[in-house]
């Protein structure tokens, strides 16, 4: 009994296979989103820690056009979600093109995101004179933070959006398959949660008085 549990084991070891019963593509992808993850919880601790610390605190979020950006992009991360799992499902089942044109809608709402939020960013550095290293509060800690958070966040998604296009190009050349569309929609879907955390802590919670 013993000499069969050890060849049992010995083949699952010896290499070639998953031992955790999983594709390696998957679980690599599951491992950076678990480092990853303690990233932006680092520096959202770091941020709430700031704003706790600081009883003047700014709040220079206006309801237009700041709040209303941050909600538009907030719906273009969930609709992307909404495209990303149409596109593992079309995958799934064979219909590459199908597949591809969801991706596509996903990299969209990316896209939309980003000319947003950069649009979101110039209105604080133009007319409230907000920069990572100075702002007009006399609290210097909430340029670094808030920059330094979500201008991170941003970089993922410029970054999910050309992992997306390689993907896209790889399907409509038959090369990638179902399994490799999911594991990008697991990079995409970490993002849009991550936004799902930032969103209410950064902009709801700061809005201006006035």
């Amino acid at each position: 009994m013993s000499s069969q549990v050890t060849t049992v084991q010995a083949s699952v070891w010896e290499g070639g296979r998953s031992p955790y019963a999983t594709n390696s593509k998957k679980f690599g992808m599951w491992l950076f989103i678990a480092s990853d993850s303690l990233t932006f919880s680092a520096l959202l601790f770091a941020y709430t820690f700031s704003r706790v610390a600081n009883p003047n605190w700014p709040r220079p979020f206006h309801f237009s056009p700041s709040i209303i950006f941050s909600t538009i992009m907030t719906f273009c991360l969930l609709s992307s979600s909404l495209t990303m799992v149409m596109a593992v499902h079309a995958m799934n089942h064979g219909n590459r093109k199908k597949a591809a044109s969801w991706i596509f809608a996903t990299m969209g709402c990316g896209a939309a995101f980003v000319v947003l939020h950069l649009s979101e960013w110039m209105n604080l550095i133009r007319n409230e004179h907000v920069t990572p290293s100075s702002n007009p509060w006399g609290v210097p800690l909430f340029g670094a933070t808030f920059f330094g958070l979500t201008g991170l966040h941003m970089t993922h998604v410029i970054i999910g959006i050309i992992y997306l296009t390689i993907i896209t190009q790889g399907i409509l050349r038959g090369k990638f398959k179902a399994e490799d569309v999911e594991v990008s929609g697991l990079y995409w879907h970490f993002v849009d949660l991550v936004w799902m955390f930032i969103f209410p802590l950064v902009y709801l919670m700061s809005v201006s008085a006035s």
